[in-house]
């Protein structure tokens, strides 16, 4: 099937169900598609050949337990973690346009407090100050409750990677948000990640060969969930200025000769291996 995560998960949790294998189908192939054309039933014979031949091997996530849980929790999370900044930036260039003495109630506030006391303006004035005054009431209202629907999402969302993972949250520089972020790539059916470096790819983190004749060397992965590879990012740079185990690797690796981008990528390999042990296992 393609798409087995968006338009085609339930058709491919109802085959799940039944005891159907569903292997996800990669988009036709490109040249395929402009030398044949492009239809239902073509694009049906081209997943056919994709699945028999071991071209496509992912198998579908079954979307039905803590971990597609966690992904619309997120969803909500990074939602409303966009619109509350817009609101403070709109707070914020309003205030630059302000009257005067507007201008110069709002010109210190800090960040934190900004939303607040946005709130508690009381529109008066002339007409100018008086539209001012009333938007940034509004924006800063929506502010406040965007902050008191994201601590609600934020305690869901801790209180399922604690129940489903709490190995994942004792590692090192893996807070909540990463250890969810892991969690939703690796899916409600883990064993369809047969091995530690099929993880490593589908994380983005295992090296591609890309040898030929006598040069021997490798190229980066590009491909992989994107998310759970930035997520990874994350571990490695708090790990490389709070953990003195990783700022010793660093500095050795720093004397042999490597680039800081370089031993990134070589920590992010490690942690997609320590994080492997921490994914639960099928019950």
């Amino acid at each position: 099937m393609e798409g087995t995560g968006a338009y085609g998960a339930g058709l491919a949790r109802f085959l799940q169900r039944a005891g159907v294998e569903v292997i996800e189908v990669d988009r036709p192939n490109r040249q395929e598609r402009r030398r044949n054309g492009k239809s239902d039933q073509l694009d049906a014979v081209e997943a056919a050949r994709g699945a028999l031949g071991g071209r496509c091997r992912a198998v579908a996530k079954t979307g039905d337990g803590s971990m597609e849980a966690m992904r619309a929790l997120l969803v909500a999370k990074r939602s409303g973690r966009q619109a509350r900044v817009r609101s403070l930036n709109q707070i914020r260039h309003l205030s630059f346009t302000a009257p005067d003495d507007l201008r110069a109630r709002l010109q210190h506030v800090p960040t934190r407090q900004l939303a607040a006391t946005a709130a508690r303006l009381r529109p008066s004035g002339d007409v100018v100050a008086h539209a001012t005054k009333l938007s940034l009431r509004t924006r800063g209202r929506r502010g406040l409750d965007l902050a008191a629907e994201l601590a609600i999402v934020d305690d869901a969302l801790a209180e399922l990677v604690a129940a489903t993972a709490p190995g994942f949250l004792a590692l090192h520089g893996v807070g909540v948000d990463t250890a969810a972020i892991l969690l939703v790539a690796a899916g409600d059916n883990p064993e369809r990640i047969r091995s530690e470096a099929a993880w490593a790819h589908l994380c983005g983190v295992a090296p591609i060969p890309a040898s030929s004749g006598k040069v021997i060397r490798h190229r980066l992965n590009a491909g992989g969930n994107r998310q759970a590879n930035h997520a990874l990012w994350r571990i490695v740079m708090t790990r490389m200025s709070s953990e003195p185990r990783t700022r010793r690797y660093v500095e050795r690796r720093v004397e042999e000769g490597l680039t800081k981008r370089e031993i990134i990528r070589v920590l992010k390999r490690y942690v997609a291996r320590e994080t492997w042990r921490h994914i639960p296992s099928p019950s």
